[in-house]
C-alpha cells in the first residue's frame, strides 16, 4: 500500500477471515459506507480456505487512515531540506540503539533459529497475540527472537536492568506454580494410597484386589500410605528460590543467632571506628612533624655559630 488517491474504491484489498487467514484479493462486493468519511467503501470477498466471507482487515484499514491522514513534504525544496536534514545519521550513538532493530525480523537472531517459524506447532501458540499469517513469514519465531534479542542486547551492553521485567514475569509465575502445588496437595491430602493389584494367571490381565466388608459393600484394598509425590518438587521449589523459613529469617534459631550477635556487631563497628580515630592522628602527627623539621632547618640557618665556621672555611654545613 502506498500514498495515493482513495478517493474510490480500490481493485486490490487485504482481507482478514474468521479462520485466521489473511489474503490479498480482488473484492467480489463493494458497498457503501458513509459512516467512514476517509474511505466511504467497505469490502467483501471470499475466503479461500473456508468458503465464508471475509472482511477488509483492520490493520489495513487503519493503514488506508493513516496515509490519507500522513504529512510531510510536498514540493521538491521540502523534500530536499529533509534529505539534508538526514545526513550525518544515524551517529554513533544512534547506531548503538538500533543495531538490534533487524533481529526483532529473525534476520540476525542465530539462537533463535532453534525455533523456527511454525504457527499453531509450539505449545506456546495458543496464547500467542502474533498473527499467524504473519508469523509464518518469518524465518524464525517472533516471540523466541524478541526474547533472544533482549538477552543479546543485554549481556553485550552489559545491562541486567534490560531483562528485569522477563525475570520478574518468570518469578511471579514460578510462585504461582508453588501455589497450585500447594492447592493440589491440600485437595489430594498428603498422603497418598496405592490400589492392590495382581495378575491373573489364566487371563494374564491385571486385575485390581477387592474385597466385601461387614456391610456388604464391596471395597478396593490398599497398599501402604506413601507420602505425596509433590512434596519433593515442592521442597526444590522453595530451597532453590530462598523462600525457606531460614532464608526468609523465620525460624527461631535465626532469630537467637541475630540477637547474640547484636553486641558483637557493636564491638566490631566501634573498632573500626578506633581504627579511623587512630588513622586521623597519625595524618596530624606528620604534619605536626613536617613542620617541626621546617623550624629546626630555620633555626639552623639563624645559628651564629655555625654561621662563623661558614665563614672561616668558605663552605656551608
Amino acid at each position: 500500500m502506498s500514498n495515493g488517491d482513495y478517493s474510490k474504491p480500490l481493485t486490490e484489498v487485504t482481507f482478514r477471515c474468521s479462520c485466521k487467514r489473511t489474503f490479498s484479493a480482488v473484492p467480489v462486493r463493494v458497498d457503501d459506507c458513509p459512516e467512514r468519511d476517509w474511505h466511504p467503501w467497505s469490502y467483501a470477498a471470499t475466503c479461500p480456505d473456508c468458503g465464508e466471507d471475509a472482511g477488509a482487515a483492520h490493520w489495513w484499514l487503519a493503514l488506508l487512515k493513516g496515509w490519507q491522514n500522513a504529512t510531510g513534504p510536498k514540493t521538491a525544496d521540502g523534500k530536499a531540506m529533509v534529505t539534508a536534514n538526514l545526513a550525518g545519521h544515524p551517529t554513533p550513538e544512534e547506531a548503538m540503539r538500533t543495531r538490534f532493530n533487524a533481529m526483532k525480523h529473525g534476520l540476525s537472531a542465530k539462537t533463535a533459529t532453534y525455533f523456527p517459524s511454525r504457527p499453531g506447532s509450539y505449545s506456546f501458540c495458543a496464547g500467542c497475540d502474533v498473527d499467524f499469517d504473519y508469523c509464518r513469514s518469518q524465518p524464525a519465531c517472533t516471540k523466541q527472537t524478541r526474547l533472544f534479542m533482549k538477552h543479546h542486547a543485554a549481556f553485550e551492553q552489559r545491562k541486567p536492568e534490560h531483562l528485569r521485567g522477563i525475570y520478574a514475569d518468570l518469578q511471579a509465575a514460578l510462585f504461582a506454580m508453588v501455589q497450585q502445588i500447594v492447592q493440589t496437595i491440600i485437595a489430594d491430602g498428603v498422603k497418598v494410597q496405592m490400589p492392590e493389584y495382581y495378575t491373573d494367571k489364566d487371563s494374564g490381565e491385571i486385575v485390581v484386589a477387592e474385597y466385601v466388608d461387614e456391610t456388604g459393600a464391596r471395597r478396593i484394598l490398599m497398599r501402604e500410605v506413601m507420602a505425596h509425590p509433590l512434596f519433593k518438587p515442592l521442597g526444590e521449589l522453595l530451597s532453590r528460590n530462598n523462600l525457606s523459613l531460614a532464608d526468609m529469617g523465620m525460624t527461631q534459631k535465626v532469630i537467637d543467632d541475630e540477637e547474640q550477635d547484636f553486641g558483637r556487631l557493636q564491638s566490631q563497628q566501634q573498632a573500626r571506628e578506633d581504627l579511623t580515630l587512630y588513622a586521623q592522628r597519625q595524618a596530624k602527627a606528620l604534619e605536626d612533624l613536617r613542620g617541626l623539621m621546617s623550624n629546626a632547618t630555620a633555626n639552623r640557618e639563624r645559628d651564629p655559630v655555625l654561621i662563623e665556621y661558614n665563614q672561616q672555611n668558605g663552605g656551608t654545613a
